[in-house]
């Protein structure tokens, strides 16, 4: 006869598992928000909840939509680079600019009694007539830089005109300063001894109207902007861009 077993040596029903069943897993303490894995297996150790790879996923196309705004497109490039080139090309021609006005200004005649200089033809306009000879000049340098622009880059934005109106005012600097440079001396009391008293002899050559130093610019950003409107390349219209689509 065997003894009957006591409380403490009988198995509780839970304490071994069903047939069939896998063992219970022990439930995490209460205060630990961590939900157990539905599959037994624990996560990947670099994965935390949150879903990292969304937010890895999203700041990495963040960081790729900023470099494509920062930097330029090729186009963009294409045109400062076709832009650099005529502002270049425009201020070395202000060389001839400078050289033609020095041949076509009038000349302004002065006379020395010994003591002063004096305007041989006191009403004269010759002094205006440098001006004006200049703003023709540039107005007409203006028109011509325009039209070539226009001829070879016919798909030029707006970049090009800056470029235009860059150059032209570096131009009419360098020819502006080229014809005081290499017309007649500017110190008249020396002028006036070397050729001697009541010989006439030219006054230097002055640019008084400093607005035609602009005239160039403007010429060439308003005849571009006209062949552009008129002659420059449109974008369909609506319309036929529905009947080529449905065409195809």
């Amino acid at each position: 006869m065997t003894a009957p077993l006591t409380p403490h040596d009988q198995h509780s029903p839970h304490d071994e598992p069903a047939e069939g069943r896998p063992p219970s897993h022990e439930q995490p303490p209460a205060g630990d928000s961590a939900v157990p894995y539905p599959t037994g297996y624990p996560a990947h150790p670099g994965q935390a909840s949150g879903h990292p790879d969304h937010a890895e996923h999203s700041e990495h196309s963040e960081h790729a939509e900023f470099s494509e705004h920062s930097e330029p497109g090729p186009e963009l490039r294409a045109e400062l680079v076709q832009a650099s080139l005529v502002a270049i090309a425009v201020a070395v021609s202000g060389v001839l600019l400078g050289l033609l006005w020095l041949w076509l200004a009038p000349k302004v005649p002065l006379v020395s009694d010994g003591s002063a200089v004096y305007l041989k033809n006191s009403e004269g306009e010759d002094a205006v007539g440098a001006d004006g000879m200049f703003t023709l000049l540039g107005l007409a340098f203006g028109a011509v830089s325009a039209i070539i622009v226009f001829l070879i880059f016919r798909h030029g934005g707006i970049a090009l005109v800056i470029g235009l109106a860059i150059g032209g005012v570096l131009a009419s600097v360098i020819a502006w300063r080229l014809g005081v440079w290499l017309g007649p001396t500017s110190d008249v009391v020396t002028h006036a001894k070397e050729a001697g008293k009541g010989v006439t002899f030219d006054g230097p050559l002055k640019l008084g109207a400093k607005g035609a130093l602009l005239s160039w610019s403007v010429a060439a950003m308003v005849i571009h902007l006209v062949l552009t409107g008129l002659f420059g390349p449109r974008d369909p219209e609506p319309d036929s861009v529905e009947q080529w689509r449905g065409a195809k």
